[in-house]
């Protein structure tokens, strides 16, 4: 067991290991204090925080979270550490590291080459001495760019997912929100459905569905049914056209086979997409989704606190190369992010963690109904998060997903952090809207009384 000390004034703070000077550290927020595990009080977590500033960053691998022996999640965050990627900051602690990523001297191209040198408890305890700036300056400076019909993550750059979800999956009403997201130039990250109806047959139907749309319009684009990895899998035997392979994961080996999946499930899900060869300007497969508070909801957390189980995800995610990775930052509840300020901390905080370890991180900008947020407080994280470099966000009509019943981000708000910020879509996708006459050579949505003359036909079809 390893001590840790602080003292402030006359008083001294004790921390008996690194997982309760982890957990002490954090900024507050619901779901530590339901694990028992957050400071009792402000002057604890400062005390808390600046002893874990004073750490080498070498403790981290030799002192274990979770033990090597009893978590797959640990050893492959172990054995997987690239040494020499680690060589440029191994003498830092993380009061230094902090310092070394503000500061002007380091760039893109260094955070690129260190990234596989990071494991997730040296990025989540950084995090937790940052400010929301910090988090934010740093982000912007990573850069993580990824493949499979288009380019995402580009500079100057924002990709949206078109979520066309259905109560009843009905196929009038999916196609009818996909038509809709396209005239708003939303789609290029991927169109993903949440499937209603989560089965093998279901999600052959929707995944022929969406491939229909794609390919009858060569849209550069990529679709994906959020449907277990399992079930993926047996529609990727029966010869359906699957282009990404979805599958929520979380940081520890007992939280994910609480979503029934281990590590090489998920290897074997990645090979078998990649067998079908589907993808034209990359092989980027994988779609993850990941958001704090999952391991706790699961009793799978060992004591860790929310924010560094969930950068462990980011080990899992990282290992199997995916497109796209996004944090339903408020999707799980107000039991583990109580308000809009947790919230926006925690939406930065996974930005923040996932882009320094080299994931094409994105956010599903969101809320629930019986959170102590609004749209305001989305309006404010996602411009944050736009400032930031994020790759993507979601796209749904009026920010209502009517079959998940969450708060989310709409069309029109994702036009706004474009126009606001001077962002774009991937530049495939661009290109495509221009020639469809949805998109300006500027860049703007075509106005006019009438539809481009290709979705004036579709809307025919539909009704």
């Amino acid at each position: 067991m390893s001590l840790f000390a602080h003292m402030v004034g006359s008083k001294t703070y004790l921390f008996h290991d690194l997982r309760e000077l982890m957990a002490k550290a954090t900024p507050g927020r619901s779901g530590d204090y339901l694990a028992g595990l957050a400071a009792g009080s402000a002057e604890e977590r400062v005390a808390a925080q600046m002893a874990l500033a004073a750490l080498p960053l070498t403790t981290f691998l030799n002192v274990m979270v979770i033990p090597y022996e009893n978590d797959e999640v640990t050893r492959l965050i172990i054995d997987g550490h690239d040494s020499k990627a680690f060589a440029l900051i191994r003498h830092l602690t993380v009061g230094d590291l902090r310092n070394w990523l503000l500061s002007d001297a380091v760039d893109t191209a260094m955070l690129s080459a260190v990234a596989p040198g990071i494991t997730p408890e040296m990025a989540a305890a950084v995090c937790k001495i940052m400010r929301i700036q910090d988090l934010v300056l740093v982000a912007r400076k990573c850069r993580v760019v990824t493949r499979f019909r288009n380019t995402i993550g580009l500079p100057n750059t924002l990709s949206t997912r078109l979520q066309p979800n259905h109560p009843t999956d009905d196929a009038s009403g999916i196609a009818a929100v996909v038509l809709d997201g396209l005239l708003y130039g939303s789609g290029d990250a991927v169109i993903g459905i949440n499937p209603a109806t989560d089965n093998v047959a279901q999600v052959i139907r929707l995944v022929t569905m969406l491939d229909d749309i794609i390919d009858r319009y060569a849209i550069p684009t990529q679709s994906c049914v959020l449907t277990h990895v399992t079930n993926t899998l047996a529609a990727i035997e029966r010869g359906a056209p699957v282009d990404l392979v979805f599958q929520s994961i979380a940081g520890t080996e007992a939280a994910n086979r609480s979503f029934g999946v281990n590590l090489a499930l998920l290897d074997e899900a990645r090979q078998a997409a990649l067998s079908l060869g589907r993808g034209t300007t990359g092989d980027n497969v994988m779609y993850f989704e990941t958001g704090q508070g999952s391991a706790l909801s699961a009793n799978a957390h060992h004591g860790v606190d929310q924010q560094t189980c969930e950068a462990r995800a980011y080990a899992v995610a990282r290992q199997f190369k995916p497109l796209l990775v996004n944090t339903v930052v408020g999707f799980i509840g107000p039991e583990y992010l109580y308000d809009g300020k947790q919230i926006l901390r925690a939406g930065l905080e996974d930005h923040f963690c996932a882009k320094l370890m080299g994931l094409p991180m994105g956010c599903d900008v969101c809320y629930t109904n019986h959170a102590e947020a609004d749209q305001d407080d989305m309006d404010v994280l996602l411009t944050m998060l736009g400032a930031a470099g994020c790759n993507f966000v979601m796209g749904i009509p009026g920010s209502d997903d009517i079959m998940l019943n969450y708060q989310t981000t709409s069309f029109h708000d994702a036009l706004y952090a474009r126009r606001v910020l001077g962002l774009t879509p991937a530049p495939e996708f661009e290109a495509w809207l221009k020639r469809m006459q949805i998109f300006a050579d500027d860049g703007r949505i075509m106005q006019g009384e009438t539809l481009p003359a290709p979705f004036l036909q579709a809307l025919r079809r539909l009704s």
